[in-house]
């Protein structure tokens, strides 16, 4: 009888085991925000001149998230079947990831999902609207095929600065947003890396930016852009300057050590939990053979 039962339990520690390395495999980060996230780099009267810095090369571990919610090899322009309305360059998606993966081997397959729209104004992103109900959409479906959400990277508030109204209001509604976006997920300390504006489309640029730097959540933490070059518009960042931003994310990201973020209670790091599977499955596998003796 005894035997019988840890033959039962190597079944499911068995299949637990690989269950958890499939869950832990893949690193997920949503990108979004408005242009300067879906990437304008290289965009020259309305065309991308199809210039891929190395740092945005594709890897075989970097991983989008298409439109029709497909996991696919990550190449540039990361946005091009999401920010439809015009020409996507380079953003900082590609550099992030890939600046992540030299710098923390162990970070497994990087999983982005393009979120990003151009000229996005933050009450469009309020909760029930079309575009934080497709962030939330897209979020959910990256999770089906295993992984965690690691973070949100956000890139937002250019449109805010043209209306006073909407750049006094805007630390506010930023702030509703991503607390609403850490509770629709179940991640109530989801990493937020947002970035603070390199320019703006109107004369509060400065309001936005201090909304921006002055904003105190759980796990958030705040990129400055400003002085990353810009595009001729002056408006976007230029192709280097987004493989910049891309390794400064990437830094915040792995300097801030975030808490666990999976959607259960648990805060027990993936890898032990899995370690422990293993060292029990040996240990029912020597007692099967005592009691069989």
């Amino acid at each position: 009888m005894l035997p019988l039962f840890f033959l039962h339990a190597v079944l499911l520690i068995s299949a637990v085991v690989p269950g958890a390395n499939a869950a832990t495999r893949k690193s997920i980060f949503l990108l979004a925000g408005q242009s300067n996230m879906s990437g304008r780099g290289g965009i020259l009267n309305g065309t991308w001149d199809n210039y891929i810095p190395p740092e945005s090369y594709p890897n075989l571990a970097i991983l989008r998230l298409s439109a029709d919610l497909n996991w696919q090899l990550a190449t540039e322009p990361l946005h091009r079947d999401i920010d439809t309305t015009k020409a996507c360059g380079i953003g900082p998606g590609m550099a992030f990831a890939s600046w992540l993966l030299r710098k923390d081997s162990t970070i497994g397959v990087v999983g982005l999902v393009p979120c990003a729209v151009g000229g996005t104004n933050i009450s469009e992103w309020a909760r029930g609207g079309e575009l934080y109900t497709g962030l939330i959409r897209r979020a959910q479906a990256a999770l089906k095929g295993g992984g965690t959400i690691r973070g949100l990277l956000w890139y937002q508030g250019e449109s805010d600065t043209v209306r006073r109204e909407d750049a006094e209001s805007y630390k506010t509604r930023l702030q509703s947003f991503f607390l609403h976006v850490q509770a629709d997920l179940l991640l109530p300390v989801l990493p937020i890396i947002q970035v603070a504006l390199a320019s703006g489309e109107g004369q509060y640029i400065e309001t936005v930016r201090e909304a921006q730097l002055g904003m105190d959540l759980v796990n958030l933490r705040t990129v400055d852009a400003k002085g990353l070059s810009l595009e001729p518009d002056g408006l976007h960042l230029t192709t280097p300057s987004q493989v910049s931003l891309g390794k400064m994310l990437a830094d915040t990201f792995l300097q801030s050590q975030p808490l666990s973020i999976t959607s259960n209670a648990s805060r027990t790091p993936p890898d032990f939990v899995t370690s422990l599977l293993v060292r029990f499955l040996k240990l029912v596998h020597f007692l099967i053979l005592l009691y069989s003796s």
